[in-house]
C-alpha cells in the first residue's frame, strides 16, 4: 500500500516489477479502484513496471468535495507519474479512465509512448443524463444505480455464471464514497475530448465489446 502527496491530494497506489522496466499505468473506471486490474495484472509479464492507482474520489485516495473537472484527472495522473519519475509510459485507460488517457495524451504527451483505451469514448453520454444520475445518487446513494450499471458492465451469460464475480464488483460499486463517485459523474458531464483526441498521434489501441 503507497500514497503520494501531490499537494492538494493524496492518491493511492500500487506498482509492482522492476523500477527500471517499461512502465504501464492503469486508470480505474468510474465506481471501481484499482482493484479492478488484479486479474490482468495476474497475466502480464514480470519484466514490466506495472503502476495502478485509486482515481480522485475513489477507493483510498481521497476524496474532495464534488464537483471535479476532466483537468484535475488529468493532472492527478500526470503529477503521481512525476512523483515516480515515470516517463515514456503506455497508459491504459478503462471508461473514464480512458478519457483521462486522452487528456494526458493531449497535454502531456512527454509522458507516454502509448494508449490503451478500453470502453471509452471522447464524449460519454449527454451532459442531462449525468445530471440525472448525480440526482439519483445524491437522493438514494450509489445503490439506485447498482443494477443497471451491472448489467452494462456484464453480458447475461457472465452474470449467470460468475455470480460471485459480479456480487464483488457490485459491493465495490457500492462502497466507494458517494462525493467521490458524483464529483466524477459531473467531470463525465462536462468532457468533451473530440477535437483533441482527433489531433492525438501516438500509437492507440482501442478496446470495445457489443457485451
Amino acid at each position: 500500500m503507497h500514497f503520494a502527496d501531490l499537494g492538494d491530494i493524496r492518491v493511492h497506489y500500487s506498482e509492482q516489477g522492476p523500477q527500471d522496466g517499461p512502465a504501464v499505468v492503469f486508470a480505474n473506471a468510474l465506481g471501481t479502484d484499482l482493484r479492478i486490474w488484479d486479474g490482468v495484472f495476474a497475466q502480464l509479464p514480470g519484466a514490466l513496471r506495472l503502476i495502478r492507482y485509486d482515481m480522485r474520489g475513489h477507493g483510498l485516495t481521497s476524496c474532495p468535495q464534488a464537483p471535479y473537472y476532466m483537468g484535475d484527472l488529468v493532472q492527478d495522473a500526470a503529477k503521481l507519474m512525476e512523483h515516480l519519475g515515470v516517463k515514456d509510459a503506455v497508459f491504459v485507460g478503462l471508461s473514464i479512465g480512458g478519457m483521462v488517457a486522452q487528456g494526458l495524451a493531449a497535454e502531456r504527451l512527454d509522458l507516454l509512448r502509448a494508449v490503451v483505451l478500453s470502453n471509452t469514448a471522447a464524449k460519454i453520454g449527454a451532459h442531462q443524463m449525468w445530471h440525472d444520475r448525480v440526482h439519483a445518487v445524491r437522493d438514494h446513494g450509489i445503490e439506485a444505480l447498482a443494477e443497471p450499471t451491472l448489467e452494462r458492465w456484464f453480458a447475461r451469460s457472465t452474470r449467470a455464471e460468475r455470480p460471485a464475480l459480479v456480487a464483488g464488483i457490485g459491493a465495490m460499486l457500492t462502497r466507494q464514497p458517494v462525493e467521490g463517485y458524483i464529483g466524477c459523474m459531473k467531470a463525465l458531464g462536462e468532457t468533451d475530448l473530440v477535437e483533441s483526441t482527433a489531433r492525438l498521434r501516438l500509437a492507440t489501441l482501442g478496446i470495445a465489446a457489443s457485451e
